[in-house]
C-alpha cells in the first residue's frame, strides 16, 4: 500500500514538474533562441505531449482498491449533484478559453501566412477576466478540484490521485501567477487583489466585485 501512494505521489510529482517547466517563460525564452519563429510549434508540441504524459501516468499508475468510503443514499445523490455543478463550471470556464490558441493551432496558422510574432514566445496574450474569471482566478482549478473530490466512491487510488492532482493545482497556480505578474504587470497585481484565488464568493455575494480586465502585455513585451 505504502508503495502504491509513494508511486502515484511521485508520477504526479513528475508531471507537475514537466508540465510547469516547459511552461515558464525561461524555457520559452530559450526555445526562441534556438529556433527563432519556429517557436510557433512550440504550444501545440507541449499541449501534446502534456496530454501524453498525463494519459500514460493515469494508465501505469498502482490500481489499490481499497476502499475509503462508499456514500450510501441519498449521500451519494447529493455527491453526484455537486460533481455535476463542478463539472458545468468546468464548461463555463472553458467558455472563456480560446482553444485554437490554448492548444497552439492559430500559433501555426499565423506561422504559415508569415505574421507570427516571436516576441510573443508561443501564445498571443489576450487574458479577459471576464465569465468565471471575474469570480476566480483560477476558476478551473477549482471546479476540477470540486469534480474529483465529491465522489460517491472513493478508492486508495483515487484518493491519492485526488489529494496529488490538488496539490499540484496550488503549487502551479502560485508560478502561474508569478509569471502573468511579470506579463501583465500592475493591473494583474490589482485583479489578484479583487479577485479570489479559487473560491468564487461572489456567486454568492461574498466580495462580489465588478470585474471585467483585458490585460495588455506589460510595457509592450513578454
Amino acid at each position: 500500500m505504502l508503495f502504491d501512494i509513494l508511486a502515484i505521489i511521485s508520477l504526479i510529482a513528475l508531471f507537475g514538474v514537466f508540465h510547469s517547466s516547459f511552461a515558464s517563460q525561461k524555457v520559452k525564452k530559450n526555445f526562441l533562441e534556438k529556433t527563432g519563429n519556429k517557436i510557433a510549434f512550440y504550444r501545440i508540441l507541449y499541449s501534446f505531449f502534456s496530454g501524453l504524459m498525463f494519459l500514460a501516468i493515469l494508465i501505469i499508475i498502482p490500481k489499490n482498491s481499497t476502499v475509503i468510503y462508499d456514500l450510501p443514499t441519498p449521500w451519494d445523490l447529493v455527491a453526484y449533484v455537486i460533481q455535476l455543478l463542478g463539472l458545468i463550471g468546468i464548461i463555463w470556464t472553458g467558455k472563456s478559453f480560446d482553444w485554437k490558441e490554448f492548444l497552439g493551432l492559430n500559433q501555426i496558422k499565423r506561422y504559415i501566412k508569415g505574421n507570427y510574432n516571436s516576441l510573443e514566445l508561443d501564445e498571443h496574450p489576450n487574458f479577459r477576466a471576464n465569465g468565471a474569471f471575474k469570480y476566480s482566478r483560477h476558476p478551473s482549478y477549482f471546479y476540477t478540484i470540486v469534480f474529483m473530490g465529491f465522489r460517491p466512491f472513493m478508492d486508495l487510488t483515487y484518493l491519492v490521485l485526488f489529494l496529488s492532482m490538488t496539490a499540484y493545482f496550488i503549487i502551479g497556480a502560485k508560478w502561474e501567477e508569478e509569471k502573468l505578474v511579470v506579463i501583465y504587470g500592475d493591473v494583474y497585481k490589482k485583479y489578484q487583489k479583487e479577485v479570489p484565488k479559487f473560491i468564487p464568493f461572489g456567486l454568492i455575494g461574498i466580495k462580489k466585485k465588478n470585474v471585467n480586465y483585458k490585460f495588455e502585455i506589460k510595457n509592450g513585451k513578454n
